[in-house]
């Protein structure tokens, strides 16, 4: 039982999903400072406001921190957008380029146009003979 644990552990996928949410959670920290103590007071400076969590709406007894969700919500749209334009849009420009180019096994038939097998003699929309391609 001990050494199923272990081999679980030790198995590669662990391991890097471990590695990621580590280095997630930095990421995130980095982004929050960077939300917290550059970008918001910029905006600020823009808006008036020297920082987004002090805004509250207050309903009877209750009270909304609207200003900590701007926060949050800043901090979502800068980790998605460096996620995006650095990690996946690289990643599939790459592989795009690196992707085996699949042979159709179609062709139009050069009568009505319509697919047809490669390898088909005759059209099945038209009945047009056509030249087998290999």
């Amino acid at each position: 039982m001990i050494n199923g644990f272990k081999k679980f552990l030790l198995r590669g996928n662990v391991i890097d999903l471990a590695v990621a949410v580590i280095i997630g959670a930095a990421f995130t920290a980095i982004v929050n400072s960077f939300v917290s103590d550059i970008l918001t007071p910029l905006i600020a400076a823009i808006g008036g406001r020297p920082d987004f969590s002090a805004l509250t709406l207050r309903i009877g007894g209750g009270e909304i921190k609207y200003g900590l969700f701007l926060n949050a919500l800043i901090s979502f749209l800068i980790v998605a957008a460096v996620i995006y334009f650095l990690i996946v849009s690289p990643y599939e420009k790459l592989s795009s380029r690196f992707a085996r180019r699949e042979e159709s096994s179609l062709r139009d038939c050069p009568e009505c146009l319509s697919e047809i097998p490669r390898a088909a003699v005759r059209c099945s929309q038209c009945t047009a003979q056509v030249t087998p391609v290999r």
